[in-house]
């Protein structure tokens, strides 16, 4: 075997890499390299094998952090990273493997370097690790070395939007993405959110600005082709015969291997049919992009990958772009839309999602005019309806989603129109036939009783009752099952508002006698109980008062439990909006009586539809329209950064960081 390393377990004895770590200063023109560059072992493919190779490479850099300072080691390695790819475009168009493959080494070497370096150390330590060759190094030389860290980061920019993606070059790709993640991955040993960072400024200032809307505008393409890594032995280069290598089979191997890992943070490996599916490269650019897209604002400029976000059209659109916006560009809608539908599965799609609702009204206007829009809001559906399986973070998106999307009127029609066939995730009953409408009340309607008896948050209740809200004055031939489970909601609400009730008496006849005990907190219980009670009310009434005649399901299903609204028919909280729905119940009621004894459920449906037409509206008191707007909580970063570091945690491919040094979010357990 000679100089070559067979296992992950060898390479803290390999001499290329105690070489590099050593105390040797070695030339940027060294033929050192050439050999530390042709890698040569088996390709990792699990967490223990990933965890080892982080091992060893913690031995390496430990020895190269006290070293460098003298010997400049790592800006050599960068320097030759550099200057390989300089002919990177030529070498892809010339199919000039072995070019291709020393490049994507030397960065992958640099990768994991970086990562660790990042863990151990500030960021002002690190740019020192960057120039300490300026001490040795001719004072002409200063200049360049103090911008290795921009030259680096320009390059790796450069990489993603210039080269084409091949078979041969999809590795060293998806090197440079990592890379990139590496370098933001800083804000992971923080508490908290980092808001002035020597990466963020060279990020948004100086040689990687213009580049800002073409990175934005490849990393959206990349996750719109989902390209699959080449078959493995699609590109497998020759081993050099000039005293072999290092990592050879990370080489070839890397894109087929290390990334299949997916262990991180409670998360177990993916099956072999996942992997069938995966594409790493759209994974790790998706990843990236919403990392940039979080990025704070500079003191002096806005965030300009958000900008680029916000402000993109579609390539169909041939109206001019504002001057003043630099970061402008065009994609084409149909595609992301579709890689969007496709996508929903995971969280960085759907996050990705909201983010282009909310920013880009391009983007929300183009969706919003879809005659496919359950393509997008099934899935989304779906997230809902298994929301015991989904993280709290995916269900908050998915339902900020339905909120956005139920503010337009014109959405709000549409999803009636839509008929759906047999809908095989929905468990609870057999939906043969239902419009889309109905499908999401009966979905939004079963989150929140799913948060009743669960989780009890407040803000989910809010969001999933805006939505219905939002909704309700455009309901139309409501299912009869979606028309029952809104009366069965009110039912559950009017229970627990009983219970409450019932507590706060007992424990106020309890408490007479003795000053010394506390009341229990039942009066908040009730406020929010009650607040909830007068929404659904409020979203019962809308509808009776704007679309009556379309909805017989929701009458008949409010005439079968009339004696639930009783209680509130007096209630102070409750008479205003209590009024036209007696007025409905009466109203029928009365009809139903004069028809006779013992209808047919079809018989009763077709009394109420000709006393639709009959009813006085000019009897119902008119109330404000219900509508909510989303809004984006101040300072949002304070939620969205760690959590789209939580999901590069946990999803990224190839990297693993270790959870004792993780400062930003806590660790799930299991």
């Amino acid at each position: 075997m000679g100089a070559n390393s067979s296992s992950i377990s060898e390479l803290p004895e390999n001499e290329y890499l105690q070489k590099l770590s050593g105390s040797e200063p070695i030339s940027e023109n060294d033929p050192f390299w050439n050999q530390l560059l042709s890698f040569s072992f088996t390709t990792p493919t699990n967490s223990a094998d990933l965890k080892l190779l982080e091992e060893a490479t913690i031995s390496v850099c430990k020895s190269l952090v006290e070293k460098n300072p003298r010997t400049g080691n790592l800006g050599s390695l960068i320097k030759v990273f550099l200057s390989r790819t300089k002919e990177l475009k030529i070498s892809a168009e010339c199919q000039n493997h072995l070019f291709i493959w020393q490049a994507h080494n030397a960065l992958f070497i640099i990768c994991c370097l970086l990562k660790v370096f990042i863990s151990q150390m500030s960021e002002e330590e690190l740019q020192l690790h960057f120039t300490y060759e300026e001490k040795a190094g001719p004072s002409s030389y200063g200049t360049e070395c103090e911008d290795l860290i921009e030259e680096l980061l320009c390059c790796l920019i450069q990489l993603i939007v210039e080269i084409p993606l091949l078979d041969i070059t999809y590795s060293i790709s998806l090197e440079a993405v990592t890379t990139l993640i590496v370098f933001l991955s800083c804000q992971l040993f923080h508490k908290e959110i980092l808001r002035e960072s020597i990466i963020h400024r060279y990020l948004m200032h100086g040689r990687c600005l213009p580049y800002t809307s073409r990175l934005v505008k490849t990393l959206l393409y990349n996750f719109i082709r989902q390209e699959r890594s080449p078959p493995p032995g699609a590109h497998v280069f020759q081993q050099q015969t000039d005293g072999g290598g290092l990592l050879y089979g990370i080489a070839s191997g890397v894109a087929t291997g290390l990334w299949t890992v997916f262990t991180l943070g409670g998360v177990g490996s993916k099956s072999s049919a996942q992997l069938e599916q995966c594409s790493p490269l759209a994974s790790q650019s998706l990843l990236l992009l919403l990392v940039l897209a979080n990025l704070t604002d500079a003191p002096d400029i806005p965030n300009p990958y958000r900008q680029a976000i916000m402000s993109f059209k579609n390539t169909q659109d041939n109206t001019a772009f504002s001057s003043s916006n630099p970061h402008a560009f065009q994609i084409n809608f149909n595609s992301l839309y579709t890689a969007l539908c496709e996508q929903q599965k995971s969280d960085q799609a759907t996050l990705l999602l909201y983010m282009l609702l909310h920013q880009n009204s391009n983007m929300r206007t183009y969706v919003l005019a879809r005659t496919d829009i359950e393509n997008l809001v099934l899935p989304i559906l779906e997230i809902l309806y298994h929301v015991e399986e989904r993280n709290s973070h995916h269900v908050y998106m998915a339902l900020i989603i339905l909120l956005i999307l139920t503010e337009d009127d014109g959405f709000n029609r549409s999803i009636h129109e839509v008929i759906l066939k047999n809908i095989t995730w929905y468990a609870e009953r057999v939906l043969t036939e239902i419009s889309l409408g109905s499908l999401l009340i009966l979905v939004v309607i079963r989150t929140i009783q799913y948060n009743m008896t669960r989780t009890r948050d407040k803000y989910l209740h809010t969001n999933c009752l805006a939505a219905l809200a939002n909704m309700s004055a455009q309901f139309r031939s409501l299912h009869q099952y979606a028309a029952q489970r809104i009366i069965s909601l009110f039912s559950l609400l009017s229970k627990k508002h009983n219970k409450v009730l019932e507590q706060a008496t007992q424990s106020l006849r309890g408490s007479l006698g003795s000053n010394d005990s506390p009341l229990p907190d039942y009066a908040q219980d009730l406020n929010v109980i009650e607040e909830v009670i007068r929404m659904m009310l409020e979203i019962i009434n809308s509808c009776l008062t704007n679309s009556l005649h379309h909805n017989p399901n929701l009458v008949y299903a409010l005439l079968y439990k009339r004696d639930l609204f009783e209680q509130f028919r007096t209630h102070p909280s409750f008479q205003d909006i209590m009024q036209n729905i007696d007025l409905v119940i009466s109203f029928f009621s009365s009809r139903l009586e004069q028809a006779g004894a013992e209808l047919s459920v079809e018989r009763v449906l077709e009394i109420i539809k000709q006393g639709a037409v009959a009813l006085p509206k000019d009897r119902l008191r008119k109330f404000p329209e219900l509508k909510f707007k989303y809004v984006e909580e101040e300072q949002p970063e304070e939620f969205f950064i760690p959590y789209v570091w939580s999901l590069v945690y946990n999803s990224a491919v190839a990297l693993y960081w270790n959870p004792r040094d993780i400062q930003l979010f806590t660790m799930d357990s299991g």
